[in-house]
């Protein structure tokens, strides 16, 4: 008779990966002490790299820059996430919030071998060791953060706060990748990552990845004691245990006991994740959240540095936090203890006159499972996305302003069926706004995700679900940066006013991009796709908090490898706009039309060809022929201000026919500057053809007006250009008393037009003082209805001969 032991699978997979040997101790040691040794070289070295001699002065850089402090902490989870690797051939990708732990990073990179496959002039020996402390925060060298040119790093981390979200959104739809995400506890108390915490609620172990995070509790900041660290560790667990945590803690700075229990608990929480994705992929599930690890780890500020400098405590305070021994250059006592400090790392055990030694070798995973060397990190294995001819979408236009839709209800129609066509690769996300926007046709094809408890009163909303809503635009935008940047396709829409939460989380994803157009070894991504709505035209009911057309102004400064902002004035536009930025990548595509019923101006046809153009002249909406310069050039660029630069371009015709009115639109922004400034800016014989040289522009524009001079800067006699936009004049008001607060409604852009005309027709005053009649009615009439004039609300224009769409 036999008898068996029934074993949970968690106790299976954790025995795959049981203690570390003395041998393996050994080796994970000899590595975190050689990162360590080229951490610490990287800081403060330019010559001498191997000390082969006594360190002297010359050796040392004139600059000290850079942050010893978390560095040492976050190369040894490092070492012991390579030993999870090379035992379970994990596919895992690193991110580090203490972004300035850079050179930990970089010489992680340097230990693996993939900073020399990536950098071959950044050599494994003397030589090449010596440069790579040279270039390290130098000029004509690298950052000191883990930046976009640190091999394996989608995270530079040097804005605090968002590792987590880049986390959770790489492992969306990546169920064989684990992410590590090393929060630093001043991180820790930023607002974006309080809020990152609640990404376990959207994961779907059976189709997702994994986040591990991993806090890590120094202590300190640059200048003072940190938040959670002083907690009590009993509030600590209960607040992540609250948020649905596993919590798993490691403290100490023995050695080699932290060996020995972190990778304990690295073997608790790998096998904790793995059971949880067996049982969920096996069909052994229920569909309730998992209770996912998380890792405390308490180690001290500038662990392995110097303890006491100058009889000052140094080691584990804040003095830790850069450059613990600050006047190498000019100070003997200094230069002694800084050789003191990189000789107790014993680097003659760990280099040759090869590199690394076998000893430090023997820890390194092989090939894309080094994290400084997986694909997932450099691009995935992007895909173009399978996209629906967009014209199927359409709009029928049977005459320019003559029909209402609500535009982005066509968009998100063309959303559902790239939702169908790309079932793992695409996601569309928004803070709980999609229907709201006008988007709610991808719901037909996919609920929204949630692993929370899910009650019947719900709607469409399911564990299965993968259209991403939460209340944070820094958690939606950072998701899907996430997403991005491993490899996938998306769009974050949310409402205009409320994207210049997540503005420095555009700004600095522009600038990654931006780095990263210039490594030829970067791979191209998908695109970053923003699309606001509900925007400061249209915010009338809302009021003055949710008036704001701001990202406009950050997305303009960015780099023209990078920028781009289209203002598409209608549905047929918008698909067009839409088809071109799904397909493109590495770029910031930053879309804006409101959601609201509006009208439609061009055919599919004509819209295609509108917007590869940017920019171009409505013949049908002025009464200028061509043949001349006309008198006054009508421009427009955004949805609500193009209505109003037709309502007057016909108020012109009708009441003024003498005055040669041009109307242009304008939906790529980037097209008004020059072409030798942005790639889609046009030619001076195309933006002559628009604007002439000498005719002056009245530009009614979406946003700030100060964003058209700063296009058009260059362009031959820019102060004939008068821009109207949004001046910070709003309120809770009426759709047309917005336009007339800020001078952009049709009556004040008659006004303009006569004021700057190059000549004035008779007619003009008398046409003048009915533009003022009309607006003094337009105030009383909105005070007495609380409504918009019928001649407004309901204005179309009238079909003309030969003005068909």
């Amino acid at each position: 008779m036999t008898t068996t032991t029934s074993v949970h699978p968690h106790d299976q997979l954790v025995g795959q990966l049981a203690a570390p040997t003395e041998a393996e101790v050994r080796a994970l040691d000899a590595w975190w002490r050689a990162c360590n040794y080229l951490t610490v070289g990287q800081i403060y070295l330019k010559d001498n790299p191997l000390l082969r001699r006594s360190l002297v002065p010359e050796d040392i850089k004139p600059r000290l820059l850079g942050h010893w402090g978390t560095s040492p902490g976050l190369s040894f989870v490092y070492a012991h996430v390579s030993r999870l690797i090379r035992h379970t051939g994990q596919h895992a990708i690193y991110l580090a919030g203490p972004g300035h732990g850079g050179p930990a990073l970089v010489a992680a990179g340097y230990l693996e071998g993939s900073y020399t496959e990536t950098y071959p002039q950044v050599t494994r020996d003397e030589d090449g060791m010596r440069r790579l402390f040279r270039q390290f925060s130098s000029p004509g060298g690298i950052p000191s953060h883990v930046s976009v040119t640190t091999p394996g790093s989608i995270h530079e981390g040097g804005e605090l706060g968002y590792v987590l979200v880049h986390a959770f959104g790489a492992v969306m739809d990546n169920p064989d990748l684990l992410a590590v995400a090393v929060v630093g506890d001043g991180e820790a108390e930023t607002a974006p990552l309080e809020g990152s915490w609640k990404g376990i609620s959207f994961l779907n172990p059976a189709r997702d990845g994994a986040v591990l995070p991993v806090l890590h509790l120094n202590g300190a900041k640059i200048a003072g004691p940190t938040v959670l660290a002083r907690k009590d560790p009993a509030e600590v667990r209960s607040l992540f245990a609250g948020h649905g945590y596993e919590v798993i803690e490691v403290e100490g700075a023995d050695l080699p006991g932290m060996h020995l229990r972190f990778a304990a608990a690295l073997a608790q929480a790998w096998g904790t994740i793995r059971a949880i994705q067996d049982s969920a992929r096996g069909g052994d599930w229920d569909g309730s959240r998992p209770r996912w690890p998380l890792i405390v780890l308490r180690s001290p500020k500038g662990w392995t540095g110097p303890d006491v400098v100058d009889g000052i405590q140094v080691l584990g305070t804040h003095r830790a936090h850069q450059v613990p021994l600050s006047r190498v250059k000019e100070g003997p006592d200094h230069l002694r203890l800084l050789e003191q400090w990189m000789r107790s790392y014993r680097p003659e055990e760990l280099f040759d006159a090869d590199g690394a030694t076998a000893l430090v070798r023997e820890a390194n995973p092989a090939g894309d499972l080094r994290m400084s060397a997986t694909p997932y990190a450099n691009g995935g294995r992007m895909r173009p996305l399978d996209l629906p001819d967009h014209r199927d979408f359409a709009v029928d236009v049977p005459a320019p302003a003559t029909v209402r839709r609500e535009s982005t209800r066509q968009l998100g129609e063309l959303l559902r069926e790239t939702y169908v066509r790309n079932p793992h690769t695409f996601r569309l996300f928004s803070p709980d706004e999609t229907t709201s926007n006008r988007l709610g046709a991808v719901l037909e094809v996919s609920d929204r995700a949630f692993a929370e408890r899910v009650t019947e009163a719900d709607d469409h909303v399911s564990v299965d679900g993968r259209v991403m809503e939460v209340l944070s635009e820094h958690n939606c935008q950072g998701w899907l940066e996430g997403y991005t940047l491993t490899g996938r396709h998306g769009m974050f829409a949310t409402y205009e006013a409320f994207a210049m939460v997540s503005a420095s989380q555009t700004i600095q994803h522009a600038k990654w991009l931006q780095e990263a157009d210039a490594l030829p070894w970067r791979r191209r991504v998908p695109s970053l796709n923003i699309l606001l709505t509900s925007t400061a035209w249209r915010n009338d009911h809302n009021g003055f908090s949710h008036q704001g057309p701001g990202l406009i102004q950050n997305v303009i400064t960015a780099r023209g490898t990078v920028g781009r902002v289209y203002l598409p004035p209608d549905a047929n536009c918008l698909l067009s706009v839409a088809d071109h930025c799904l397909r493109s990548t590495s770029y910031v595509n930053l879309l804006v039309i409101d959601k609201q019923p509006q009208l439609q101006y061009l055919t599919a046809e004509e819209a295609d060809e509108h917007c590869a153009r940017g920019a171009g002249v409505w013949e049908w909406a002025g009464n200028d022929d061509g043949t001349v310069d006309p008198d006054i050039v009508l421009a427009c660029a955004g949805d609500v201000v193009t209505m109003e630069v037709v309502a007057a371009a016909q108020i012109l015709r009708e009441r003024l026919p003498r005055l040669r009115t041009r109307v242009v639109n304008v939906v790529d922004l980037m097209s008004l500057t020059r072409h030798r400034d942005h790639p889609h800016g046009m030619h001076e014989t195309a933006f002559k053809e628009l604007f002439t040289d000498t005719v002056d522009v009245v530009f009614a524009f979406h946003g700030y007006p100060g964003a058209v001079h700063h296009l058009v800067h260059g362009r031959p006699d820019t102060d004939r250009f008068h821009a109207r936009g949004f001046t910070e004049q709003g309120t809770t008001t009426t759709p047309f008393d917005m336009v007339v607060r800020n001078h952009v409604s049709r009556y004040d852009l008659v006004i303009d037009a006569i004021n700057n005309a190059r000549r004035t027709p008779p007619g003009a005053s008398d046409l003048k003082a009915w533009c003022e009649e009309r607006l003094a009615a337009h105030h009383a009439y909105v005070v007495e209805h609380l409504e918009d004039l019928p001649e407004v609300r309901e204005w179309t224009l009238p079909v003309r001969d030969g003005a068909g769409g």
